[in-house]
């Protein structure tokens, strides 16, 4: 079992940074790859990030890359999403999330943060 909670979001103007965080429980967190997923209001779901378990390899969306980076500090059992020029259209609820294969589609994550707000305005 592991537990999610995100942090760090809020309301900023666009071309503005944020950094999420997410700090996971449990022992086990370097078992686990790591995603990030947003969902804007009256949309589905979609992927913006993942880690594998060391950190060697990432994944970004096209639509954040060059401008969002994921990170992870096992030792701190925390994975982190730096936000850079942000704009309008990256406003959305963020959720980490656990899974066992490193993967891009969100059914393949087993546990889920609550997701922190982050708002840009334009």
């Amino acid at each position: 079992q592991v537990q999610l909670v995100e942090s760090g979001g809020g309301l900023v103007q666009a071309g503005a940074s944020l950094r999420l965080s997410c700090v996971a429980s449990g022992r086990t967190f370097s078992s686990y790859n790591m995603g990030w997923f947003r969902q804007a209001q009256g949309k589905e779901r979609e992927f913006v990030a993942v880690i594998s378990r060391s950190g060697g390899m990432r994944q970004h969306a096209d639509s954040v890359w060059g401008r969002f980076t994921i990170s992870r500090d096992n030792a701190k059992n925390t994975v982190y999403l730096q936000m850079n020029s942000l704009k309008s259209e990256d406003t959305a609820t963020y959720y980490c999330a656990a899974a066992t294969d490193y993967c891009s589609d969100y059914g393949c994550y087993d546990y889920w943060g609550q997701g922190t707000q982050v708002t840009v305005s334009s």
